[in-house]
């Protein structure tokens, strides 16, 4: 069977509508899949210019769904039955950015910004450009004008993310379509700033995959200083370093990390070390907020001691974390690194005090990476939207008791539950994948042949692997194991 009857286009890009058995069934209503000997690469609309268009149509949409907060203002009565809320106007003048103040320079008490540095610095430049273009004295204009130039700004960074992503899976560029196509996309991406971080973690995942581990290094430590969970990034790529004897490199891109995020940190600590600490500080005194289980069990009157939280919140993520460096340590093909940092960032929004609509969007570029698949991305995403919807029609009703809330307890529980479902769905089918990369969409082997294709020559033992191995990988990808711990005597390719 040639590449193109494999659902590849001759150029060597996967051809969704050959590939995907979504795609392929909807592909039937526009005349059907990609043909064996389809020319492909003469249009001017490339698939990284066709991802750019869908994400900013995608952004666009979430635009319309937050028309009436633009309408009506932010603080309007109808803001949470419309589900169109967002932090950016309110910060705008509850953080003194509307009055100049720099943030963790200027600003004193609860005035402060509770973000990290390189968010903070977002969120007052944005303030800059609409103190140059805005009425002054009109509050209400000059609040929709930081809103719109923080949601271009934040659809820039979707983009950047999206073709980030789009490179880093190499021949399936068109997996980023599920990011830019996300539902959760439209709906959360204006929530907050949290596309910063995700941009800036998507280019560092594209620099390791170029090999390039100071710049990925840099880019994932400046991520971190945007927003705290990049971080996790570090641990699955310290198991598959040492995996496969490649720590130099892991070293290389820890190093480059804490110096970026120290360079980006370090000065506000100077200036005021209150201000810059508020973020970790209210992490860390927080109780069980909107999404996350916990809220659920306070619920319900089963609500974990205020003081035990974080241990146990903290305890749960710990454990997980040990589960998925076994998995990555003795699975019997090395997997590949999106799987384990979509396990890593996956176990900590389920077990955190808070699981937020837009940390969703912490997930959509590794999920794509990680499960190319667009039957379980839709699944966990129709749980997303319903606790998006769930979230707000419950606020809508407050103060708890209010014979008019839209949203019971129950009926928000239910809510929290499809989504933590939904997030666990999909954990489940890349941890199968791991176990079985005969199921892995990336390393599926062609004319449904065993992935395990090795030749062994004793005592040297050399191994030729199936092609696709870590197409996000970098120097992992196709790497002998150095250290592997297999869970069962079964021959292993050169990737793992």
């Amino acid at each position: 069977m040639t590449s193109v009857e494999r659902g590849r286009e001759p150029g060597g890009v996967v051809a969704p509508s050959r590939d995907d058995p979504v795609v392929h069934l909807g592909s039937e209503a526009l005349g059907g899949p990609l043909g064996r000997h389809a020319r492909t690469g003469t249009s001017w609309w490339t698939p990284l210019r066709v991802l750019l268009a869908l994400t900013f149509l995608t952004c666009g949409i979430g635009l319309v769904q937050k028309e009436f907060c633009r309408d009506t203002g932010w603080g309007a009565p109808g803001v949470y039955v419309h589900s169109c809320y967002s932090d950016i106007p309110p910060l705008y003048f509850g953080r003194g950015l509307a009055d100049g103040e720099v943030p963790y320079i200027d600003q004193v008490g609860d005035r402060r910004v509770e973000y990290p540095v390189l968010t903070g610095a977002a969120m007052w430049l944005t303030a800059q450009a609409v103190g140059s273009s805005a009425d002054p004295g009109d509050a209400s204009a000059r609040t929709l004008r930081y809103f719109d130039i923080n949601a271009l700004a934040l659809a820039l960074c979707a983009a950047i993310a999206v073709a980030a992503t789009a490179r880093t899976a190499g021949r399936r560029p068109w997996d980023a379509a599920l990011f830019a196509l996300a539902p959760v996309l439209a709906l959360s991406g204006t929530i907050n700033w949290d596309l910063y971080a995700v941009a800036l973690l998507a280019l560092g995942m594209l620099a390791w995959a170029r090999a390039r581990p100071v710049a990925a290094g840099v880019l994932i430590g400046l991520a971190a200083a945007t927003k705290f969970y990049p971080l996790f990034v570090l641990g699955p790529l310290l198991v598959l370093c040492w995996r496969a004897g490649r720590m130099r490199e892991f070293w290389a891109a820890l190093v480059a990390a804490v110096g970026a995020w120290t360079v980006v940190n370090v000065p506000v600590m100077l200036v005021d070390v209150d201000g810059w600490a508020r973020f970790y500080r209210l992490s860390e005194d927080r109780g069980a907020g909107f999404g996350s289980v916990w809220f659920v069990l306070s619920q319900q009157g089963y609500s974990v001691p205020e003081g035990a939280l974080n241990v146990v919140s903290g305890g749960l993520f710990a454990l997980a974390c040990v589960g998925v460096a076994v998995l990555g340590l003795r699975a019997e093909r090395r997997p590949r690194l999106p799987q384990l940092v979509f396990l890593v960032v996956a176990a900590f929004v389920l077990t955190n005090k808070v699981y937020s609509p837009q940390y969703a969007l912490w997930l959509l570029p590794l999920a794509a990476l990680a499960r190319p698949r667009w039957r379980d991305f839709l699944i966990w995403q129709a749980a997303e939207v319903v606790h998006f919807v769930g979230t707000w029609m419950l606020i809508a009703g407050y103060p708890p008791g209010n014979p008019d809330r839209a949203l019971g307890e129950d009926g928000y529980g239910a809510t929290v539950l499809a989504h933590v479902a939904g997030t666990l769905w999909l954990c489940a089918v890349v941890v199968r994948d791991v176990l079985r990369p005969e199921q892995d969409p990336v390393r599926a082997a062609p004319d449904g042949a065993s992935p395990w294709i090795a030749t062994v020559q004793e005592p040297a033992r050399t191994l030729t692997p199936y092609p696709v191995d870590d197409p996000a990988g970098g120097v992992l990808d196709h790497a002998p194991d150095a250290h592997p711990l297999p869970l069962r005597n079964r021959p292993r390719t050169g990737g793992g």
